[in-house]
């Protein structure tokens, strides 16, 4: 079989990240919808109230203004997350934003939440078959007077539409917003979006999506909040502002979140915190330098009940999911173990990890 990453990846590195991003997405929008291929039923998961055919989810990111999400679910994804959205387009930072760091397969952005607006996006979810799960993360203007009101008017745009919802406090790109994190903030936020999804006809699952960054002081706030709000779930985590010395490019100095390779441990680990805070009151979604069938594995031992990736397309290209599907089966065989048997098995231990 051809492999048409295998050809065009080099091409692609000519062009400048977003470019390059953006020629993807073309590409996807030209190819002829697929329905998405049989998963083995040994990688089923039932979260959320949500049926998943396997666990390896798209995260948000790649396809901010939803245009792609049933091409990604035909590539094998259990799950696509579109977004983040907000209520009105806007531009986001000015270009160039988004840097492939090669040499630490990482990437980093500081996109500002760049994109076409609730409205755009609606109409084009409006007419999907609805197969697959979608997940629709939200966020807020950076000019939004009262950010709460962003957040709860993305709520109720896609109630029809989404799966799920994923509540975006930690993008590092939008100034001030991780200061929706703090308690009394996140308890109004949350208040709010929840009222909104209940005034809706079918009640959807709510998510929170945190930061790698914050204190285990600040974690411990978060998780009293979202137990206390009774949340359907979190996503740990977001890209992180922090920068590993070991990073080897040149282009790491470049400001925003950086993620990929060097954001696994450290994602990992504060993965593994919140399976431990959380004491099993709802499920958690791993995300962060998920590369491998082993990356993907060892997110579910630290309490993920579901992972999602992105930047590991960059470097491994489409057939990733397929292959990170087949080493999970594998890995169940030589087990003699249902996944859900391996969700939080190594927590403790990782969440010391260095």
């Amino acid at each position: 079989m051809i492999d048409a990453f295998a050809i065009a990846s080099p091409f692609l590195r000519l062009l400048d990240a977003e470019t390059a991003h953006r020629a993807t997405i073309a590409a996807l929008k030209a190819l002829p919808r697929r329905a998405p291929p049989a998963n083995d039923p040994r990688l089923a998961v039932h979260a959320f109230g949500l049926d998943f055919p396997n666990p390896i989810g798209l995260a948000a990111g790649f396809d901010k203004n939803a245009e792609v999400a049933d091409a990604m679910l035909g590539l094998g994804f259990g799950f696509v997350e579109v977004g983040s959205l907000t209520p009105r387009a806007q531009p986001g930072n000015p270009r160039p934003r988004a840097f492939r760091l090669i040499e630490d397969r990482a990437v980093i952005n500081r996109y500002g939440f760049n994109n076409d607006g609730h409205a755009p996006a609606l109409a084009r979810l409006s007419k999907r078959a609805r197969r697959g799960i979608l997940g629709v993360n939200i966020g807020a203007n950076k000019d939004a007077v009262d950010r709460v009101a962003d957040y709860v008017a993305g709520v109720s745009a896609f109630a029809d539409v989404a799966s799920y919802f994923t509540i975006n406090v930690s993008s590092p790109n939008t100034p001030g917003l991780r200061d929706l994190q703090a308690p009394e903030a996140l308890y109004e936020l949350l208040a709010r979006a929840i009222e909104a999804r209940d005034a809706a006809l079918i009640r959807r699952p709510l998510l929170l999506k945190i930061a790698p960054d914050v204190t285990l002081a600040q974690l411990d706030a978060i998780v009293r909040v979202a137990r206390d709000r009774r949340i359907d779930g979190m996503i740990v985590s977001n890209t992180t502002i922090s920068r590993p010395l070991a990073l080897r490019s040149p282009l790491a100095k470049e400001s925003g979140g950086l993620s990929g390779a060097p954001l696994f441990d450290l994602s990992t680990r504060m993965l593994a915190q919140t399976f431990l805070r959380v004491e099993g009151q709802f499920p958690l979604i791993g995300v962060g330098g998920v590369d491998s069938a082993e990356a993907a594995l060892t997110k579910i031992e630290a309490g993920a009940t579901l992972a999602q990736l992105y930047s590991g397309l960059v470097y491994e290209g489409p057939g990733l999911v397929t292959r990170i599907k087949r080493g999970l089966i594998e890995t169940l065989e030589r087990n003699k173990e249902p996944l859900a048997a391996r969700i939080g098995k190594c927590a403790t231990a990782l969440s010391r990890s260095a």
